[in-house]
This record gives structure tokens, C-alpha cells and sequence, in this order.
């Protein structure tokens, strides 16, 4: 029987972190065409021709080229990563101003090319340029979502792996909350396969202690200002986090990653888009997790959802 299922792409914003994913998305062969759209017209089509002519080395049988938003109307996916840089001494409300304004530029026409697939989101800061999307779209929430802290879990299995000196595939921790200065670990969550992380720690005779955690939860937060100044930008890990979040959509998984959903009553949390464990299958979010949270943790998590709701009404969108 011939294949008829085609697993498309759309990618707007061939910067670094949308280049990373495409070329994450080809190494790992996880869709069949990938379009990718700029306003730099010639940069897409030269990112498209350097990606193509890695295609006999790679496990994939992709069709990558440049092409306009029309070409998003029978997309799966249509991740945005485009976005303008923060400038020197600029607040981060003007940069989400001028960010908003992109969207709005990029949305509109996605939507008006009959899309109706998933839009994925990882301009920062993630989770209000989510929740714009979500507002300017007007798809249902569960087909808007943001990258949120699958990277910053990522990153908090990977430093509580080094820890315990386990594999970090065996640790099942969450960042929550937003994807920036108060997202936080739930530490009563954090499991190495099913033994609390607290309970191994408290068993230890001093040898693992909680302050430790708490160094790894703030080295987590930090990781991306510590890249920026080493290297000027992050974008292999938020690349590769893409492409799991895409794999999981596009393969129905219901796998359970923290992306940047839409809360609607969870937590006691509305109107608010934040890093929360998710089950994502083909429909996008197929439904938000609600984890047990300590009071001290559900605080922590209200105050990062209040900062975020605070930014995006300072919008007046």
C-alpha cells in the first residue's frame, strides 16, 4: 500500500534555534517535509540548500526547501522561533512589545493559509508569546503550545544524574512554572526511578543533603545566562527539546513532557500559559497532569503564574 501519511513542518524563523531544530529534526528523521519560512528569503533558501545536501548521510527521506506561509495549510506543525534580539539596556516588557508585533505579522497569514494544525512556540519569553499566539489565533488551547521548561527538566535530570550518579533517563523530576526567573523544582516530585529524591538524601548519613539540591535547581535557572555569556546565544538544547516535543505530536505518544500550556482551573491557576507536565499526543495538549504540589510549592508556582499574567496585561494586545 502506498504511504499517504505525510508529516509536515513548518518553520518560521531560520535563526539558530530554528536552524538547530531543523537539523535535529533531519538527524533524528522525524517528519517528511519540512518548509522553511523567513523574511529573509535568501537565508531560508540557503539554509534549505546546506541542509539538503546532507540528506545522503542522513537516516532521513525529507523534503526540505524554502517556501512562503501559504505553505503551512496542511502542515502538522507550525513552530515559530522567529523573534527580535533584546537589545542592550532594553526592558523586557519593550522587548515583548516589539516581539508581540512580530507575531501578529506571523500569525495572521498562518492562520488566513487554512492551518489547523499545532502551533508550536519557542520565541522567548516562551510563555507569553504562547499565550499571544493562543490570543491571536484563536485555535483551542490545547493546539497552542510553548516549549515551556522541557529544556530546563533537561537540564535538572542531567545535574541530578551527575548527583546520584545515575542514568538521567531513570530520574523523573520537573521544572515548573515559567521558562525564566521564577520557575521553580517541586522537590517533593523528584524521583529516581520510583524512590522520592528527598527519601535517598534523608537515608544518606549526610553524604547527599537538600542545600545540594537547591545549588542544582539554581544552576538549572542560571544554565542559559551562563551560555549566553560563554557563547552568546543557547540553541542546540532548545533544538533537540523541539524535536522531542514534535516527535511526541507527530507519533501520538502520550508522552509527558513540561511544555508551556494553557491553564484553565489546574492548580488554581486561569488565563495563564506555564511549564507544566503535559501528555502530548497528536491533538497537542491531550491533557495537563496536575502533580501533587506541597503548599510551599504551590506558592512558588502561583507567584511565577502571577509574574507572567502581570507581563502579558502590561501588553494591552
Amino acid at each position: 500500500m502506498m504511504k499517504t501519511d505525510n508529516r509536515k513542518i513548518a518553520l518560521v524563523g531560520t535563526g539558530m534555534v530554528g536552524m538547530s531544530f531543523a537539523y535535529s529534526l533531519l538527524n533524528q528523521s522525524v517528519c517528511d517535509e519540512l518548509v522553511l519560512i523567513d523574511v529573509d528569503k535568501k537565508r531560508a533558501q540557503g539554509e534549505a540548500m546546506d541542509l539538503n545536501h546532507g540528506l545522503a548521510f542522513s537516516p532521513a527521506n525529507m523534503k526540505i526547501y524554502a517556501g512562503s506561509y501559504s505553505d503551512c495549510q496542511d502542515a502538522d506543525i507550525v513552530a515559530i522561533c522567529a523573534g527580535v534580539a533584546q537589545k542592550p539596556g532594553e526592558t523586557r516588557l519593550d522587548l515583548l512589545k516589539r516581539n508581540a508585533e512580530v507575531f501578529r505579522s506571523i500569525i495572521e497569514p498562518v492562520t488566513a493559509s487554512g492551518f489547523h494544525g499545532i502551533f508550536l512556540i519557542a520565541t522567548n519569553p516562551v510563555d507569553i508569546m504562547a499565550r499571544i499566539t493562543y490570543e491571536l489565533s484563536g485555535f483551542p488551547r490545547e493546539r497552542v503550545i510553548g516549549s515551556g521548561t522541557t529544556l530546563d527538566s533537561a537540564r535538572l535530570r542531567y545535574l541530578l544524574g551527575e548527583y546520584l550518579q545515575v542514568d538521567p533517563r531513570n530520574i523523573h523530576a520537573y521544572v515548573m512554572g515559567e521558562h525564566g526567573d521564577t520557575e521553580f523544582v517541586p522537590w517533593s516530585q523528584a524521583l529516581l526511578s520510583t524512590k522520592p529524591v528527598l527519601e535517598i538524601c534523608e537515608e544518606s548519613s549526610g553524604e547527599l543533603c537538600f542545600s545540594d539540591l537547591e545549588k542544582i535547581s539554581l544552576e538549572v535557572k542560571n544554565a542559559a545566562y551562563e551560555i549566553i555569556e560563554a557563547k552568546k546565544a543557547t540553541y542546540y538544547g532548545i533544538g533537540m527539546s523541539l524535536t522531542r516535543i514534535a516527535r511526541a505530536i507527530l507519533g501520538g505518544e502520550n508522552s509527558v513532557l513540561t511544555v508551556s500550556a494553557c491553564l484553565s482551573g489546574e492548580y488554581g491557576e486561569e488565563n495563564v500559559y506555564a511549564g507544566v507536565p503535559c501528555i502530548l499526543n497528536q491533538n497537542g495538549v491531550s491533557r495537563i497532569l496536575t502533580v501533587s504540589l506541597t503548599k510551599e510549592e504551590k506558592e512558588k508556582f502561583h507567584r511565577s503564574c502571577e509574574t507572567l499574567r502581570s507581563s502579558f496585561d502590561g501588553l494591552n494586545l
